[in-house]
């Protein structure tokens, strides 16, 4: 999809750069960084259409602190936020239940680390066409 921007923020570069080939290979622009910090700066500088988050970086919560400080700004409370992580398989909490709670967890959707290719294009594009 030409002209659309996605933010891809993942402390792991082996994590970024996959699903950035996959988007990228789909005519998507990607951005990524690799923490909180930068990612706000991106995501300011950048003005993505979707942002992707992993959920633990430098802290367990950084994801859930991004997705709670992008949606708390009322000109971004409409951009997706798609939670890609792998934190189910380490903490044992399933946060695909509480996705999309305004407080806890404010993200439009949510995918398990490694994700199918096609799960993840199709994921993307249902999220931007809601958006």
């Amino acid at each position: 999809m030409e002209g659309v921007k996605i933010l891809i923020v993942d402390d792991d570069t082996d994590i970024t750069d996959s699903p950035k080939a996959i988007l990228e290979d789909q005519q998507f622009s990607v951005v990524t960084a690799s923490d909180r910090v930068e990612g706000m700066e991106k995501f300011k500088a950048e003005s993505p259409d979707l942002v992707i988050l992993d959920v633990m970086m430098d802290t367990w919560q950084d994801g859930f602190e991004m997705a709670r400080e992008i949606k708390g700004e009322p000109e971004f409370k409409d951009i997706p936020i798609l939670m890609l992580t792998g934190v189910q398989d380490k903490s044992g909490i399933d946060f695909k239940s509480t996705a999309g709670d305004p407080t806890w967890l404010p993200v439009d959707g949510f995918l398990d680390k490694p994700v199918d290719a096609e799960v993840l294009i199709a994921e993307v594009e249902k999220l931007l066409a809601k958006a």
